[in-house]
């Protein structure tokens, strides 16, 4: 049975405790798919990442899974996995930044400062809205207090349902209706929904939720891949509240997870934050 080293991370934090943790395995060489599914069932968290050899000239390629499904894309399992590919000496930075392959192509990584206060970022695949109808999105939302835009099945590698809501009170004091959202998720092709509001008088500008039960995880902590697709709706929408804002998400499960999200001159969306390494170790399988 072979020994893989092995990383659990606490993404989009400053401190442990904080962000979303994330199971890397460094040397997934020899795993197939099967085997990937099982150990990311069974360390049950959010995402678990395999990172593999690059076969289209990237400096590594990872395969990300939640504990039902493998995904082409996911943002803190992106960033997570660059922090953990640099503090292996897996890869090294070329100009200041890496170059990821996964289910969605090739993503470049940006790396800013050293250490802990190390901040990572990736270009998340970008977000095109697709039709879809709303209704049972909306059925799942009742007695919440909707905002000016329509919810939108936005898809950049998995596929999110962006519902803005009121003010950041409708979006922390939200009850969620779980059996009703992973309803709408498996009848629309959605990994989740994400919701959000703009907020007024604090340090960031979004707060956001994501909630993904479809795929047995009632509320994420904080999600990069949905912070990008909110991005890429509200730029679509001319709604953006800054080329470069932070997003609060969370705080309802006990955390305070920090995402930095940019809109580039070319429409793109970038994700990152700080990564905290939690345990270090093997795992075997």
């Amino acid at each position: 049975m072979k020994a893989r080293r092995f990383v659990q991370l606490d993404v989009f934090s400053a401190a442990a405790g904080q962000g979303n943790p994330l199971a890397v395995v460094l040397d997934a060489e020899g795993l197939d798919t099967a085997a990937m599914q099982s150990i990311a069932a069974w360390l049950n968290l959010s995402e678990t990442t395999f990172v593999l050899p690059p076969s289209r000239g990237a400096d590594y390629r990872v395969r990300i899974f939640t504990p039902r499904q493998e995904l082409p894309f996911a943002g803190h399992p992106s960033v997570g996995t660059a922090h953990a590919v640099l503090d292996s000496r897996m890869a090294r930075p070329r100009d200041g930044g890496l170059l990821q392959e996964c289910g969605a192509g090739l993503l470049p990584v940006r790396i800013e400062g050293e250490g802990g206060g190390r901040r990572i970022h990736v270009r998340s695949p970008r977000g095109v809205e697709r039709g879809a109808d709303p209704a049972l999105v909306v059925a799942s939302l009742a007695g919440v207090r909707a905002g000016a835009l329509a919810p939108a099945l936005v898809d950049n590698g998995p596929r999110w349902w962006c519902v803005e809501l009121a003010d950041e009170a409708s979006v922390r004091t939200m009850v969620p209706d779980l059996p009703a959202i992973a309803n709408a998720s498996l009848a629309t092709g959605a990994v989740g929904l994400a919701v959000f509001s703009h907020c007024v008088g604090e340090p960031y500008a979004l707060v956001v939720r994501a909630f993904v039960p479809a795929d047995g995880i009632p509320e994420d902590p904080v999600t990069g891949s949905a912070n990008a697709a909110i991005a890429a709706l509200l730029h679509a929408k001319g709604r953006l509240p800054a080329r470069s804002y932070w997003a609060s998400q969370g705080r309802e499960m006990g955390r305070d997870g920090a995402v930095e999200v940019a809109v580039d001159a070319d429409g793109e969306a970038w994700i990152g934050g700080q990564t905290q390494t939690v345990v270090e170790g093997v795992i075997r399988w």
